[in-house]
């Protein structure tokens, strides 16, 4: 067990004996829980509701008799409109006139507790050190109280829940029997291993849920007969659960569509068994295999990892193993990491014969190392595997240690046939692109081979941009001096907009978002 799963299942007191113990400034417990923080954060939904939103009358023409016929609206309207302000603007909506006064009670809530804060939340999310606003635990404990239910989103960020156990425990209570639909909950660190309450997985109202910093409760805690059968959106980040327990969920869940893994332990393996999801998402978490088992609606499957800028080395190890059984129509896959990933394909084609490929995969992204020959000696296996692909992104990370043997272009030639690039590939992005030989040589072996090739283009890492331009030409010549296979081929060389490169750029939000044919492609995204 390695640190990062050690930090996710251990007491604040015994991290700083631990610390202490190494001679370290207790003070860095607090900079890293900040840093994790800071990732759950980035990975959570945005409330559908804004204390900021500007209300504009831009374009509204006074009426001269001062009639009000905003409130003659039918009420169903009306609850509507205060359903979707934030909950203390909802609450005031009762002034306005006597017709609105019972309103409140009746439409469905929007409570954000971070818009309770006095700054409305406008300078982000509260940092660990940071005292628990107890002003916003208490408000949220009335609002939840006084209103009836049910609730349209719920999200809870700002408390420190080991300090309020008894409210959080009630929350859980409210929001089970008033029907929270949207539920974002986040313990504030720490402890890291407090254990969320077992009732929550009683609530079967949920479509969405986001959960943060929490040990989740056993299996055996879990009320009998217990399911989210509305539940299609489920986001665990910075979560410990027993080797199971995911599998339980999936269980339960049989309207699931998309699921983000985050920095959590999971044990050390994922079957993936679910007939309903579309969508999974796995970043900076635990896990030695991955096994697609029977996800017959899973499109998109997506490995976030980080590496070290200028080493090569991940803090959190890329999965050994990544076995894809029962995903007939996964089309997006990525970020592989060739060489320490192994890829393995249980695949049974119409005759009923075993093949080691996966046709569906149209869009797929790698990882290579190009300095490094064993990591590059596996992209052949990785390519012959997706004999329908059509868009391939390849990120280049830059390492610090000595090359281990080039690759040239003669390797790939003698390499063997590849379906993909001679008959389907059409585009090829190559990410961080660094001068190398290597580099060069696997770009011109897919330009000369690539019948249908449609586009290319080479993002050039800032470095070896900020020599001077003929040297970038040069490092090129081989390839935009090629013979092209495809005439209709265009190259387009890139500036690379990033500095500090730790990793691909990946943004989860476009990644399951299906309005993005693909996600890797972030070209026009903000």
């Amino acid at each position: 067990m390695d640190d990062q799963q050690l930090l996710l299942g251990i007491s604040r007191s015994d991290m700083l004996a631990r610390i202490e113990r190494c001679g370290r400034d207790p003070a860095m417990l607090d900079l890293g829980s900040n840093m994790l923080l800071h990732f759950a954060y980035e990975y959570l939904p945005d409330p559908p509701v804004s204390p900021t939103a500007p209300l504009s009358l831009a374009g509204a023409s006074w009426v001269p008799d001062g009639v009000d016929r905003i409130s003659r609206l039918p009420e169903v309207l009306l609850r509507d409109i205060i359903s979707r302000l934030p909950a203390k603007d909802a609450a005031r909506t009762a002034a306005l006139a006597s017709r609105w006064r019972p309103l409140w009670r009746s439409a469905p809530l929007a409570l954000v507790d971070s818009h309770l804060l006095p700054d409305g939340g406008a300078s982000g999310p509260l940092i660990i050190g940071a005292a628990s606003p107890r002003a916003v635990t208490a408000a949220v404990s009335s609002a939840l109280a006084a209103h009836p239910g049910p609730f349209r989103c719920v999200h809870l960020t700002c408390s420190t829940m080991d300090e309020h156990r008894g409210e959080m425990a009630r929350w859980i209570d409210i929001l089970v029997a008033k029907g929270v639909q949207d539920l974002v909950f986040v313990n504030r660190p720490w402890p890291v291993d407090l254990r969320l309450p077992a009732t929550l997985f009683s609530c079967a109202s949920l479509t969405r849920l986001y959960l943060g910093v929490w040990t989740l409760p056993g299996t055996a805690a879990v009320p009998r007969g217990a399911s989210f059968p509305n539940l299609r959106e489920l986001g665990l980040c910075m979560t410990v659960m027993e080797d199971h327990a995911l599998a339980f969920l999936l269980e339960r869940s049989p309207v699931l569509e998309f699921l983000l893994i985050m920095w959590s332990q999971t044990g050390a393996r994922l079957r993936l068994v679910s007939h309903s999801l579309r969508c999974l998402q796995l970043g900076y978490t635990h896990l030695e295999d991955i096994e697609v088992v029977d996800a017959p609606r899973l499109e998109r499957l997506f490995l976030r990892n980080v590496s070290l800028p200028g080493t090569g080395k991940f803090t959190i190890n890329s999965p050994s193993r990544i076995k894809i059984g029962g995903a007939p129509n996964l089309r997006v896959l990525g970020y592989i990491q060739a060489g320490q990933t192994e890829l393995g394909i249980s695949n049974t084609d119409i005759a009923g014969s075993k093949e080691n490929i996966v046709p569906s995969v149209q869009i797929l992204a790698i990882e290579v190392q190009f300095g490094v020959r064993n990591a590059v000696k596996k992209v052949p296996g990785f390519l012959r595997c997706f004999p329908n692909l059509e868009t391939l992104h390849v990120h280049s990370p830059r390492i610090s240690e000595k090359s281990t043997g080039k690759v040239n272009l003669k390797f790939w030639q003698e390499g063997g046939p590849m379906k993909c690039v001679v008959q389907s590939m059409k585009k090829v992005f190559f990410y961080e692109f660094q001068g190398s030989r290597s580099e060069v040589a696997f770009l011109r072996f897919i330009a000369e081979r690539g019948r249908v090739l449609e586009l290319m283009v080479v993002v050039v890492a800032k470095a070896c941009f900020s020599s001077v331009d003929d040297d970038v030409n040069v490092k090129l010549k081989p390839l935009t001096g090629a013979k092209w296979n495809s005439k209709a081929c265009k190259l387009q060389i890139i500036e690379s907009p990033r500095t500090d490169v730790a990793g691909p750029l990946c943004r989860h939000k476009i990644a399951s978002d299906f309005g993005w044919a693909d996600p890797f492609d972030l070209r026009f995204s903000a």
